[in-house]
C-alpha cells in the first residue's frame, strides 16, 4: 500500500476498534456500579425478555399472596368475633347453672338475669358490628367471597367462600332466655348449648379456609423466591466476570491508544521522502 496524508486508514481502523472496547468498557462499569447485567447494552435480548417475563411472574405472585394474606387477615377478623361471643356463651351457661340451684334466692337471681340479659344483647351487637372494611361478616349477610390468590386467569387461583355465617342472640336462639326462676335457668341450658354449637361450626368454617390461605401463602412465598433466585441468575451482575472485564478493557484501551500514536505518525514518513 502506498503512503497517502488524506486518508489514515490504519488510524481510522484502530479508532472504531478503539470506539468498541470503550462501549464496551463503559456497559461493564454501569454493569458493576448498578448490579444489574442488563445496564449493558451488549447483553443478550433473548436473556433480557426471559428476565423481564420471571420479573413479571414474580411481580404478580408477590400481589396475589398479598391478597392471601389480607383474607387471612378477613378471616381473622370474623375468628376474633366468634372466640368472643363464645366466651359470652359460656358465661351465660354459668350463669343458669347458678340460677338453677336453690343455692341463690330469688333476689340473687334477679342480679344474675341482670347480667344474663346485659350479655345476650353483647353477643348481637359483635355481631352486628364485626367488619372487615364495610361488609358484616356475622350478622348473616348472604355473600359468595372470592379471593384472588394466584397470578393468572381461571378457577384454580381463586378460593371461594360462601358467607352465611349469623350469631346474632335469635339466630342462635338465646335472645329470649332467662334465668329468673329455676325452670327457665334449666330451660336456657339447652338453648345456650346449641348456641355454642353453631358458634364452634362457623368457627371451624372460618378455619378451614384460613388453614387453606395458610397453604396457599406459603407456597406461594416458595414460589416468589424459586422465581427471583431464577431471575437473579439471568438478570444480576456477575460481580467478578465484571470486575475483570473493566480491568481487561481498560487495559485493552491503554495498548489500543498507543498503537494509534503510531498509526497517526505515518502521514509524516512522506516528509521523509521530499527531506
Amino acid at each position: 500500500m502506498g503512503l497517502r496524508i488524506n486518508t489514515n486508514v490504519p488510524s481510522i481502523a484502530i479508532q472504531r476498534v478503539l470506539s468498541q472496547t470503550q462501549r464496551s468498557s463503559e456497559g461493564a462499569m454501569k454493569s458493576l456500579a448498578s448490579g444489574d447485567r442488563f445496564e449493558d447494552p451488549n447483553e443478550s435480548s433473548a436473556d433480557y425478555s426471559i428476565a423481564e417475563k420471571l420479573k413479571s411472574q414474580t411481580k404478580g405472585l408477590e400481589a396475589a399472596k398479598s391478597n392471601a394474606e389480607n383474607a387471612q387477615s378477613f378471616i381473622e377478623v370474623a375468628q376474633g368475633g366468634l372466640n368472643e361471643q363464645n366466651n359470652l356463651l359460656i358465661r351465660m351457661r354459668e350463669l343458669s347453672v347458678q340460677a338453677a340451684s336453690d343455692t341463690y334466692s330469688d333476689d340473687e337471681r334477679d342480679l344474675m338475669q341482670t347480667e344474663f340479659l346485659q350479655l345476650q344483647q353483647e353477643v348481637t351487637r359483635i355481631a352486628d358490628t364485626t367488619k372487615f372494611g364495610s361488609t358484616k361478616l356475622l350478622s348473616g349477610e348472604d355473600k359468595k367471597y372470592e379471593f384472588q390468590v394466584g397470578s393468572n386467569k381461571g378457577a384454580e387461583n381463586v378460593i371461594t367462600y360462601d358467607n352465611r355465617t349469623d350469631t346474632r342472640a335469635s339466630a342462635l336462639g338465646v335472645s329470649g332466655d332467662e334465668i329468673g326462676s329455676k325452670s327457665d335457668a334449666r330451660d336456657s341450658l339447652g338453648d345456650i348449648d346449641d348456641a355454642l354449637t353453631k358458634v364452634a361450626q362457623a368457627r371451624a368454617s372460618f378455619g378451614a379456609v384460613q388453614s387453606r390461605l395458610d397453604s396457599t401463602i406459603n407456597n406461594t412465598a416458595v414460589q416468589i423466591e424459586n422465581l427471583q433466585s431464577a431471575h437473579s441468575r439471568i438478570a444480576d451482575t456477575d460481580v467478578a466476570k465484571a470486575v475483570s472485564d473493566v480491568s481487561k478493557y481498560q487495559a485493552l484501551q491503554q495498548y489500543q491508544i498507543a498503537v494509534l500514536a503510531q498509526a497517526n505518525q505515518f502521514p509524516g514518513n512522506v516528509l521523509k521522502l521530499i527531506a
